[in-house]
């Protein structure tokens, strides 16, 4: 229990340093459009040369750090909905960096998200679990995670820009998750052999390359539509889809029978919160006067 509470904590301190991450990106991103060649990444290499972008970047590599740790000492099925409270810190922060007041509906909403998250947990809390993930079942969960992001990327680019950002943001919430869980798997190898294990295990290598992607297709998604579109699935698709590779990889086990229609209505709940806080101008970074 005690390492459970501590795997907490460094997920909240990871959610924060996203959300100020987030906010950051958010904000260069707002001011750098397409070059005038019309290609879908010209606006990349402006944000390359934006310093608050380059801050926002640095942030996430901190934010990295705390959620190695908290997956080092917890559950998969933990960490990652502990760590949609992103969302809630980006509210705070962004209304700081964009000047705006949050309104009754979007605390109304934060809110509902406390609560969801936090009914969530109790009820599907996962107990016992592997540190590492067996011999074999990456075989299986990798070529179908990667043909997931492929099919997913593909529908999303014949698709209008708010579809278009859900889209992207589900592929992107797929991603973040398989990072996820071969960071967990890659920390077994240093705490059970040490550093020249880690160096050596191909799920560190893993890490950077779905992370490197997942960082990639979050700067496509937030240029697709507006953060309405986009951050319910992100929020939601990582943390659910952690749920299920932390029962399918790590073997942790999950409170369902009776607990599964409250777990749906926790779930709901979640999903509610985060599509009214994305609606926030505090959130999306919007310069309008505060709607609510």
């Amino acid at each position: 229990m005690l390492w459970t509470a501590l795997s907490i904590v460094l997920a909240v301190l990871a959610a924060m340093g996203n959300a100020a991450a987030s906010v950051l990106q958010r904000r260069a991103a707002a001011v750098e459009r397409p070059g005038p060649s019309g290609r879908r990444l010209s606006w990349l290499p402006g944000l390359l040369r934006r310093p608050v972008w380059l801050w926002g970047a640095g942030t996430l590599v901190l934010s990295a750090v705390c959620q190695a740790g908290a997956l080092a000492t917890g559950p998969l099925a933990v960490v990652q909905p502990v760590m949609t409270t992103e969302l809630l810190f980006t509210l705070v922060l962004g209304g700081l960096v964009f000047r705006q007041r949050p309104g009754g509906r979007a605390w109304a909403a934060f809110a509902a998200m406390v609560v969801g998250l936090a009914a969530f947990l109790w009820l599907v809390w996962p107990s016992g679990g592997a540190a590492s993930v067996p011999s074999g079942r990456w075989m299986v969960m990798a070529p179908l995670a990667v043909a997931l992001v492929a099919v997913l990327v593909v529908v999303a680019f014949r698709l209008p820009s708010a579809p278009r950002a859900t889209v992207l943001g589900s592929a992107t919430a797929v991603l973040f998750g398989v990072t996820a869980a071969l960071m967990k798997d890659a920390i077994s190898y240093l705490a059970d052999d040490g550093l020249v294990a880690l160096l050596t295990a191909w799920q560190t290598y893993g890490v950077a390359v779905a992370g490197g992607a997942g960082f990639l297709l979050l700067q496509m998604t937030l240029h697709a539509g507006t953060l309405v579109a986009s951050q319910p699935a992100l929020t939601l698709g990582d943390a659910f889809l952690s749920v299920v590779l932390g029962a399918a990889l790590f073997d942790e086990r999950l409170s369902l029978g009776w607990r599964v229609l409250p777990e749906l209505a926790a779930l709901a709940l979640i999903s509610a919160g985060s599509v009214q806080l994305a609606r926030s101008p505090a959130v999306a970074g919007t310069s309008e006067k505060e709607i609510w």
